[in-house]
């Protein structure tokens, strides 16, 4: 059984997002019924709704960072109660059964997650909506238990730029005595900044331009350096433990290289294909000039 939902969504590549109706399956003993309360703009979402990647399917419903009220609970769900807040991501469902969900790695599913939006619903047929939609239906798996305390407008950004950010800085132990380097201050890399100020790390941002450097220092960076400017960048050769890149297009990886210690590591989340120029892996193995 299903029901109609209101949703904002798009038809086709160049037309504007307009509303329209989808259906939601109805709860399911492991499900629960989330009314839509915030959704946070991804970069995404506008990918998606434009086509820019390709296999984009129509209607397109996007939004994946999802934050509202549980209204309704399935027989076997153990997590949440009707009245609690949740929060979805950019997953509702994989295999569960493979060696990545079995780690708790679901976005390595050997079979393939289900995306929030643009996925295969394996429930109704078509493809899955986002939360740019009344409310959402998702397995308990898949959602979060978010504290009643919290901003909830605040909260949906971290579903999506925020773990996305959070998880490099986790993952390679960023604390107290670390440098961590943020390249790009969209609307990943703010996030990067003040996560990595919040675990105790030296952060710097890169940036093409002296414009963000006002921004990025009342988030909490210690210091900028402007990326164009060789004295700048040579002056934090071999510095940093770790290097978030932020920038969502095809840009020079190399000047980044040579600013990282010896086992640093430099962390691709902004931008998805293939990079130019070729990588130059002189700078990992001997001091070179920028």
């Amino acid at each position: 059984m299903s029901t109609n939902t209101k949703a904002f969504g798009t038809t086709a590549p160049d037309a504007s997002l307009e509303q329209m109706t989808i259906t939601r399956r109805d709860v399911q003993a492991k499900d629960i019924e989330i009314e839509i309360l915030y959704c946070g703009v991804c970069h995404s979402d506008l990918h998606t709704a434009r086509n820019d990647w390709g296999g984009s399917q129509y209607p397109a419903v996007p939004g994946h960072e999802i934050v509202g009220r549980v209204t309704k609970v399935g027989s076997e769900v153990t997590k949440l109660k009707v009245g609690d807040l949740a929060g979805v991501g950019c997953m509702v469902d994989s295999c569960h059964t493979c060696e990545s969900c079995k780690q708790d790695l679901e976005q390595y599913c050997l079979t393939g997650f289900t995306g929030t939006y643009n996925g295969k619903d394996k429930h109704l047929g078509g493809h899955t909506f986002g939360g740019y939609s009344e409310k959402v239906v998702v397995d308990e798996h898949f959602a979060l238990k978010i504290p009643a305390n919290l901003n909830l407008a605040a909260v949906a950004p971290l579903l999506c730029a925020g773990i996305t950010t959070w998880s490099p800085l986790r993952h390679w132990n960023v604390g107290k005595d670390s440098k961590v380097a943020v390249v790009g201050l969209g609307g990943l890399g703010h996030m990067a900044i003040k996560l990595a100020k919040g675990l105790g790390a030296h952060v710097t941002l890169f940036s093409r331009t002296p414009d963000k450097e006002k921004d990025a220092l009342e988030l909490g960076a210690d210091a900028v350096i402007i990326s164009t400017e060789n004295d700048q960048m040579n002056s934090v050769k071999g510095k940093f433990d770790l290097i978030i890149d932020t920038v969502p297009y095809v840009h020079d990886v190399n000047p980044y290289v040579a600013t990282l210690n010896i086992n640093g590591t430099l962390v691709l989340v902004g931008y998805l294909g293939g990079l130019e120029p070729i990588l130059n892996t002189v700078p990992m193995i001997r001091e070179e000039n920028l």
